[in-house]
């Protein structure tokens, strides 16, 4: 249990643990832990809030900041597969292009063209989470949206029978896996319900609502989920909770 916790820490994010040796033995149980990615994500953006409310910044502050602590927890792989997904589809091209173009290292002009538009997007929407509770909803977010990737690596059809994704899903221990992450889901929901009621319920949707495009998004032009497919699902999963987050907190203080 122990290696696959650090194996999974090693893959997913930057944070410093012991090195661990990639095998299967260590990978059976990794995508459990891949949550807690999320939960230090949250922890530290909730921190972030705090501090931001002690010192009256402004908004723009906090959400510049909490951009900046998603991509430093995780060394940005997620944006990297976000970014190789949006060059693949703007190809318009067949399964077999698109696929070929995942594996592609390189950025093209779509990718970065997208990829500044995301960032501006969701760097405003996380301004507009003014309210503790509403930060509290986009914090467990993290939390959530790991789990419902996790959730699909192991569910859905993979494009191919290669690459990092499929080396920790062919590894894993699926019942395992897929108890673990279901409960961590629901926990999660249940979570952001309690913080803040409407946004929590309006998240919770947004979120299922991601993972059902998701999968037909997937299958109908990969053929499946790869890595570079999770991360594409992980950060819009993330954009939709603090959309939904937002515009449900504004709504309520309208009302």
């Amino acid at each position: 249990m122990m290696d696959s916790l650090l194996s999974a820490l090693l893959m997913y994010s930057r944070i410093p643990v012991p090195q661990r040796q990639w095998n299967e033995k260590n990978m059976r149980f990794a995508l459990c832990f891949f949550p807690l990615v999320g939960a230090v994500t949250g922890g530290l953006v909730m921190g972030l809030r705090l501090v931001c409310d002690a010192l009256r910044t402004g908004s723009l502050l906090f959400a510049a900041g909490t951009v900046a602590i998603t991509v430093l927890v995780t060394g940005g792989i997620h944006l990297d597969g976000f970014c190789d997904t949006c060059d693949a589809r703007a190809s318009w091209g067949d399964m077999e292009k698109k696929l070929t173009i995942l594996s592609d290292p390189h950025i093209g002009a779509f990718a970065a063209i997208k990829l500044g538009a995301y960032l501006l997007l969701y760097t405003a929407l996380l301004a507009q989470l003014t309210d503790i509770s509403a930060v509290g909803v986009a914090a467990v977010g993290f939390v959530l949206s790991r789990s419902l990737s996790g959730l699909a690596a192991v569910s859905f059809r993979a494009a191919k029978k290669e690459g990092t994704l499929y080396s920790f899903t062919s590894s894993a221990d699926k019942r395992t896996t897929v108890t673990v992450l279901s409960a961590v889901s629901l926990l999660c929901m249940a979570a952001m319900v309690l913080i803040f009621p409407a946004a929590g319920v309006a998240a919770s949707a947004a979120a299922l609502l991601t993972l059902l495009y998701y999968r037909f998004m997937s299958y109908r032009e990969f053929g499946g989920v790869t890595g570079d497919l999770a991360g594409w699902f992980l950060q819009m999963c993330e954009l939709f909770i603090a959309a939904a987050a937002a515009l449900t907190y504004r709504i309520t203080e309208v009302m």
